[in-house]
């Protein structure tokens, strides 16, 4: 066998059912050679006893394929090519056969702990849909192409989750848990680059589990309330701020009241105290009337 990386090719077969239609002739013919023989001479004679070993042989060639299952001949310790048709069919009965499923299987990773880009450490799986597309190389270029492809989903995975932020970067890019579907296309390009290979061909990879590890999960779920917390401080200041800077110059263009520095301070104290404040207040105003 040359170093060249073994590609698919068609078999050669025919039809089962012709071939099937020649066999019963064949074998009429042999019946007939046998049971004439055995009248005139009373004795089989070698031929038909050889004719019928031999059909017995030839039957060996017969198959029936279900859709989506190929089957993959060997001729001498050689790959002579594969049938990808379904249905009834005869090949060389000296050739070796191998069925192959073609149909799209799931994958489901077990959880991995993995570190992030920050260094963070997380719990992630994934399912992989995937199918076999070059059986020449599934059969001959790895040992076992399911369990080949389950190592390289967990390298894909760990490759993939290193390279970004649990919850992203301070702008909130280049997320795992924000941005799923660009995650899983990533995972599927990384994943087809590692069972390139082996034939096979990944239809889907998606995220299925993504979660901060035991031992620091508490931790950041009390940095995520912080940074929530801090968050909605920050709105409500800006809103209680522009709400006083309207209710002063309010004041001040409709002559309502007239204020003095020292009762804009206060006013503004006593404002952003009831803006700002979680608990009821009750502020008092000094002002003078003009």
């Amino acid at each position: 066998m040359s170093d060249q990386a073994i590609m698919e090719k068609e078999a050669h077969y025919i039809s089962g059912w012709l071939a099937l239609f020649l066999w019963l002739l064949a074998l009429a013919g042999v019946i007939w050679l046998f049971i004439g023989s055995v009248l005139r001479h009373g004795e089989p004679p070698v031929l038909a006893v050889l004719g019928i070993l031999l059909l017995g042989f030839l039957a060996k060639g017969f198959v029936i394929l279900q859709p989506n299952i190929a089957g993959v001949l060997i001729f001498f310790g050689r790959y002579s090519g594969t049938i990808r048709e379904g249905g009834f069919f005869w090949y060389n009965p000296f050739s070796k056969r191998q069925n192959i499923s073609l149909r799209v299987v799931n994958l489901n990773t077990p959880t991995l702990k993995v570190n992030d880009m920050a260094g963070n450490p997380i719990e992630v799986a994934a399912v992989i849909a995937w199918r076999v597309n070059d059986t020449a190389k599934a059969s001959f270029e790895v040992d076992n192409y399911a369990s080949f492809l389950a190592i390289q989903g967990e390298s894909a995975i760990r490759a993939v989750t290193s390279t970004r932020f649990y919850d992203g970067d301070q702008h909130g890019r280049n997320s795992l848990r924000g941005d799923l579907v660009a995650v899983a296309q990533m995972l599927s390009e990384t994943i087809q680059s590692h069972v390139e290979l082996a034939g096979l061909e990944i239809i889907e990879a998606k995220i299925t589990h993504l979660a901060y590890a035991p031992e620091i999960a508490s931790a950041m779920l009390r940095r995520q309330q912080a940074a929530a917390v801090i968050a909605a401080r920050q709105l409500i200041v800006e809103g209680a701020v522009g709400m006083v800077k309207m209710a002063l110059d309010k004041l001040q263009v409709e002559g309502v009241v007239t204020l003095s520095d020292a009762d804009r301070v206060h006013l503004t104290s006593n404002l952003l105290t009831v803006l700002v404040s979680e608990s009821e207040t009750q502020p008092v105003l000094s002002v003078s009337r003009s």
